[in-house]
């Protein structure tokens, strides 16, 4: 007897089955809903969804986030930006730390910033090598093209890493939602005046509107690390360091300089540290800070800041922490 198919959806689905971390999907779990897939094909005459009450589906979006709300109302680590150097510190860190409560903040509906697309509106990805690595550890494909790499729409690496990032159980995306400022604690014996210890938000729309609305106050998330991904100089673009010079933190920005791909994605990555106690910048937000270049449409040193800034923040966490509890 010829063995039965398989469907393309339940060998993938099989194949990654040992890595998944979703709370309560096992094999049963695929094998069912595939099979209902497959069911419905040449039956829509008599198909129907299963019944459901209004309340039902605004308790099961309600409870949830208030839950999430709660539960990451003390984070280990927050991440502010879901841009493509922001996404690739959560995955890694996501990955090492499994015990950790990662919180990412974005300001945007969509997350995944700039990179959905490369330069100019084109569909096509760049990447300068060694970033090629960090594609192979996701399980993008590419084409080699010597120096450098190109995924072929820049949906794809987005759309993956961002998919990776939100299967993780101890991480939690706080998307249409805006930084509105950086919860701070003294430390009048160190280098600063100030370590950061949260961020203080709100939604997005309600941030928006603080000019013609009442007093509309925020929400806030303590955490003893910080990584800041909130691009260049913009409408939310380098607001952490903005929010520093205020703070008397930074003298001055450097300003972000000049497109000069050559030397731009270099000075990123290396550059990509813990500015003040317990805030980590990495990404374009750093070229403001350090006058670097900008790179334009490659995006190596984009995925390979968030790489590094994992590494940072890992190698603060637990000073960070203890002092965070004082």
């Amino acid at each position: 007897m010829a063995p039965s198919a398989v469907s393309p959806v339940l060998a993938s689905a099989e194949a990654d089955l040992g890595h998944l971390a979703i709370k309560g999907m096992n094999k049963a779990n695929i094998q069912a809903s595939t099979q209902a897939v497959e069911a419905m094909m040449g039956q829509w005459d008599t198909f129907s969804f299963a019944p459901i009450r209004e309340s039902q589906v605004s308790r099961a979006m309600t409870s949830r986030y208030f839950k999430d709300l709660d539960t990451y109302a003390e984070s280990d680590i927050v991440i502010i930006g879901a841009g493509s150097c922001g996404l690739s510190a959560a995955y890694m860190l996501g990955k090492a730390r499994p015990d950790l409560k990662i919180a990412i903040i974005e300001a945007g509906v969509a997350p995944g910033g700039g990179a959905w697309l490369g330069g100019q509106l084109f569909s096509a990805m760049v990447m300068r090598k060694p970033a090629d690595a960090f594609l192979t550890e996701l399980g993008v494909p590419f084409e080699d093209e010597g120096d450098y790499v190109v995924v072929k729409h820049a949906a794809l690496f987005t759309s993956t890493v961002l998919s990776k990032v939100l299967q993780f159980p101890n991480v939690k995306l706080f998307n249409a939602t805006t930084v509105e400022d950086l919860i701070t604690r003294r430390t009048p014996d160190g280098e600063h005046d100030l370590r950061i210890a949260g961020v203080v938000t709100n939604w997005t729309l309600v941030s928006m509107h603080h000019d013609d609305q009442s007093c509309m106050d925020p929400n806030t998330i303590n955490a003893p690390v910080l990584i800041s991904t909130t691009g260049h100089d913009g409408p939310f673009g380098a607001f952490s360091v903005k929010r520093l010079v205020s703070m008397k933190q930074l003298e001055q920005l450097g300003g972000m300089r000049g497109l000069d791909m050559q030397t731009a994605e270099d000075a990123i990555v290396k550059g990509t540290r813990e500015i003040i106690p317990g805030l980590i910048v990495g990404g374009m937000e750093l070229s403001e800070v350090d006058g670097a270049n900008r790179m334009g449409p490659t995006f190596g040193a984009m995925a390979l800041s968030g790489v590094k800034a994992a590494e940072e923040a890992l190698r603060v966490f637990e000073q960070r922490k203890a002092e965070n509890l004082k």
